[in-house]
């Protein structure tokens, strides 16, 4: 790692040395400030470093980038040579001690030996040289930046998502550090709650948390393709999201993207995304279970890697969502994260965020997880109930929260073990519940999905049975933005759901076009707090 600090002096001997990570101040950690005289270096990789490094603690301030660069030219300039001191590789999920079953994440592989799911097993030993307030400061540092590829909420966490890939091969929009939302009024109105959240994760490149685990899977298929491996293309099936995802992925790299989608059974809105990013659209006259079934036989026969979360890739992005709600509480744990869960990669996948944060020293606990599925697409909820014995896919029924209306999840394993080990619960929501508990958030200032209506409702049961406290800091996980779901909240406030009730509509008043009718109006709106004349 080239550098050129002629003399640096500070007081936090026992501090990691992070002199070369593009940030000048660090507003999280109560520190003096150091003295530097004299310092120019290179983009900083802890990869490259040794623990015995952890001394001294520069905030150099870091130049322009030259006029004719880029900021991947720049990244490529300040590149350190190195050797990379980390790694990660598929193994079989849950496999015992005695395995020896692993793949490198360069083979194109998804399924184990045995034919079950596989998980991206990091080297901890290596991540372990590095204490916890190490790893904390490092990913606070690039927060907010632009230099390449720590900009992204992901790739921030680089070392922890895929170490070993060039970040020439990354594709990312920025995507991540999305909103935590304080849900000030909701909480306090309807809950008796003061430290409830919303995490807007659909406040992202394509409105939903399926950004950050496409980021992850596009990159690689980026890189096999330019190691030659036979990769024509990427696919998936898809409620929606997945589609919008990998499309707008794909099409930034270049890459042919080919999407499964079950006719008939999503928004407008997500239907048009994959088409205006250039995918190759099959709407197919089945649900998503069977989009599902055909992708797995047609990339067994084609050249086409499969995008879909049986691939633990996507995983290893969708991880950074837990880590980033620990920054953002400034590495505080929040007692309850509730998930929506559909196809259920997600709630395993915030699971292995917080766990890793725990294995590795920046918290000493992680939350309680809930699982919140839609009644009408409910296998989990039953396997819950049932105490956890004889598994059952279902049929999956139409329901609002359509992203989620899957019968027979992939990652029903991975969500089991993420639930028994977070001592989780599983609950599930009516199709008016949902929609009641969507329209309520709405009314507070939010505008959140359908899916972001069954978390909430799971989140009302708990706190009404008391199994979450008034004042138990909630997470609640905001999986897309609302602005995909306006004809449902268009059918709900115009009363239009056969038998639903839709006790919170606002529907528009139609008035003639005249001074007196418009005020006649008004006054009956106001009420007491009308004008008396």
């Amino acid at each position: 790692m080239a550098s050129s600090c002629s003399l640096f002096h500070s007081s936090l001997s026992s501090k990691p040395n992070l002199t070369f990570l593009h940030h000048q101040n660090y507003p999280k950690f109560n520190r003096p400030a150091p003295t530097v005289i004299s310092c120019t270096s290179s983009t900083f990789d802890p990869s490259h470093a040794t623990s015995s490094s952890n001394n001294n603690s520069p905030s150099p301030q870091k130049n322009r980038r030259l006029a004719d660069e880029n900021i991947r030219d720049e990244a490529r300039r300040h590149r350190s040579t190195a050797k990379n001191t980390f790694s990660a590789k598929y193994v079989p999920f849950n496999a015992g001690p005695d395995s020896t079953e692993s793949y490198s994440l360069d083979e194109i592989v998804y399924r184990s030996r045995s034919g079950g799911l596989l998980d991206v097993q990091h080297d901890m030993e290596a991540l372990k040289k590095f204490d916890g307030a190490y790893w904390r400061e490092l990913f606070d540092s690039r927060v907010g930046k632009t230099t390449w590829p720590y900009g992204s909420g992901v790739w921030s966490k680089k070392e922890w998502v895929l170490p070993e890939i060039d970040p020439d091969d990354i594709v990312s929009a920025f995507e991540g550090n999305s909103n935590l939302f304080w849900a000030e009024r909701y909480g306090k109105q309807f809950l008796g709650m003061n430290d409830l959240w919303v995490k807007h994760c659909g406040i992202s490149h394509t409105g939903s948390f399926k950004d950050l685990g496409m980021t992850v899977l596009v990159s690689q298929v980026n890189r096999l393709r330019k190691l030659k491996r036979p990769v024509v293309g990427v696919g998936c099936a898809s409620t929606g999201d997945t589609s919008a995802a990998l499309s707008a992925y794909c099409a930034a790299a270049g890459i042919p993207s080919i999407v499964f989608l079950p006719a008939n059974k999503i928004s407008i809105a997500q239907l048009v995304q994959p088409i205006a990013n250039g995918a190759f659209v099959l709407s197919i006259d089945t649900d998503f279970d069977g989009c599902m079934k055909l992708i797995r036989e047609v990339t067994s026969e084609l050249p086409i890697y499969l995008a879909n979360s049986l691939n633990s890739l996507r995983l290893e992005g969708q991880k950074t969502a837990a880590i980033e709600i620990l920054q953002q509480f400034d590495w505080e744990v929040p007692d309850w994260v509730i998930v929506p869960g559909g196809n259920l990669g997600n709630i395993y996948a915030f699971y292995k965020g917080f766990k890793m944060c725990q294995e590795l020293g920046l918290v000493d606990r992680i939350p309680r997880l809930v699982c919140a599925q839609a009644a009408n697409a409910n296998p989990l909820y039953l396997y819950y109930k049932a105490g956890w014995k004889d598994f059952k896919a279902v049929k999956a029924n139409t329901t609002f929260a359509s992203a989620i209306q899957i019968g027979d999840p992939v990652s029903i394993d991975r969500a089991v073990y993420a639930l028994q080990n977070s001592n989780g619960i599983v609950e599930e929501a009516t199709e008016e519940e949902l929609m009641d508990a969507m329209a309520q958030a709405d009314s507070t200032g939010m505008f959140i999905c359908p899916h972001t209506g069954v978390a909430l409702t799971a989140l009302i049961k708990l706190r009404n049975s008391g199994v979450i406290g008034a004042g138990d800091r909630t997470v609640v996980v905001s999986t897309a933005h609302g602005l995909k779901f306006t004809q449902s909240k268009v059918e709900y406030h115009s009363k239009e759901i056969p038998d639903m009730a839709c006790k919170f509509a606002n529907p528009p008043h139609q008035v003639k076009a005249d001074f007196g009718s418009v005020m006649d109006v008004l006054m009956k709106f106001l009420g007491d707090k009308a004008p008396k004349h």
